[in-house]
């Protein structure tokens, strides 16, 4: 970054997607600390690129950037023997939705239920409920076609469905 209007830019990056980037990565790697350090790299990578190259699709890049970066830091951990390796668990509760969401039983159900489906529906899910992703943008942060993430949308949402009706009746 070379220009005063790029460093606002990358603030301005920082103050829009660190708060969802960071509920993503969460996800991904089932731990608070490992989700931070994946968005804080993220943003890392951010200020060492060239703007010109991922203004137009930035949303997108740092998704696809947080992505790889948690599921590197998973694969890390899961070949790892960490004994000075803070508590995940512990801290799992911050990176939950806001109180008056985990009030809400619905949401609550809801969110149970997602935890029983496949990860890659689990993923497809919340890049387009929780982040607001098209399916063309979850096809890039993904790897996936654009079909594919159409189908894998439908499977999951009809399987939720079903796991909300029958909790329900």
């Amino acid at each position: 970054m070379e220009t005063a209007r790029d460093a606002q830019w990358v603030q301005d990056a920082v103050r829009l997607y660190q708060e969802p980037l960071t509920l993503y990565a969460v996800r991904l790697t089932g731990c608070v600390e490992r989700g931070r350090d994946a968005v804080q790299e993220t943003f890392v990578r951010l200020c060492e690129a060239q703007r010109d190259e991922i203004e137009s699709h930035l949303k997108e890049w740092l998704f696809h950037v947080c992505r790889s970066r948690a599921l590197d830091l998973k694969r890390k951990e899961s070949r790892m023997i960490a004994l000075a390796e803070p508590d995940c668990r512990a801290s799992e509760a911050a990176a939950e939705p806001s109180a008056a969401a985990e009030r809400n039983e619905v949401r609550a159900l809801l969110s149970k239920h997602l935890e029983a489906l496949p990860a890659s529906q689990q993923e497809v899910i919340r890049l387009k409920f929780q982040h607001g992703l098209s399916y063309k943008e979850i096809a890039t942060v993904t790897g996936l076609t654009v079909s594919n993430v159409g189908f894998t949308m439908h499977t999951g949402i009809t399987a939720l469905r079903a796991l909300m009706r029958d909790k329900t009746h």
